[in-house]
């Protein structure tokens, strides 16, 4: 019994424990394990034909599995690479994600955001370099939510790092969602199976972390 056991363990084999030969590899032991086991089963008490077939598609469900899992990391290689080369195509353009940070441009500042619920009340305060606050805008009561607003910059520019705060409430209870920002795509990679974008003011981030395409 013991050489049946060196056997499985792949002594003198000859099996490979590499590549694509480790799917064959399996099934080969599996099959000298069940050849070993009916050739020492208990004459008085032998496997039936049920057990025969149940083990055999224990085997071959394994390596469906396998199969399938090979597959699917086919899949998200495919997947991630489209996502590169959409990505490409966004750098130097516009997306929204979460932040506080005010884009300017044209005498123009503008910011966003999502609201849980519909709101009494929703204030804006602009925010200056210093986090001084330097106007406020009174947006009434809003719809649950995405909601964009705009500031008179004047003579202020995006380089100036104006910022944003929202106060968004139901009564007493407050009903902000998070704060939405611009920003610029200035390069995409990838990391593992991750397509992350460099945004000018916020970073890296995930490609699933964006919320619109402006």
């Amino acid at each position: 019994m013991s050489a049946v056991i060196d056997a499985l363990n792949g002594s003198g084999s000859g099996v490979s424990t590499s590549g694509t030969q480790n799917d064959a590899g399996s099934a080969d032991r599996f099959l000298k394990l069940l050849v070993a086991q009916m050739q020492n089963q208990d004459p008085m008490n032998p496997l039936d034909n049920a057990q025969v077939t149940s083990q055999i598609a224990q085997i071959n469900t394994v390596s469906g599995i396998e199969k399938l899992n090979s597959t699917v990391a086919g899949l998200n290689t495919q997947l991630l690479q489209l996502q590169a080369l959409q990505g490409a195509t966004l750098v130097g353009r516009q997306v929204t994600v979460a932040g506080d940070r005010l884009s300017v441009a044209n005498g123009s500042g503008v910011g966003g955001f999502d609201l849980s619920g519909a709101a009494d009340q929703v204030k804006v305060e602009i925010l200056n370099g210093a986090g001084r606050v330097v106007d406020t805008l009174s947006l009434g009561a809003m719809s649950s939510g995405r909601h964009a607003f705009e500031w008179a910059a004047g003579s202020v520019t995006d380089a100036a790092g104006y910022r944003f705060r929202v106060t968004a409430t139901a009564g007493s209870a407050s009903v902000l969602g998070s704060s939405l920002m611009r920003d610029q795509v200035d390069a995409v990679n990838s990391s593992g199976n991750t397509l992350n974008l460099e945004l000018r003011h916020s970073g890296t981030v995930g490609y699933d972390s964006v919320k619109a395409f402006n």
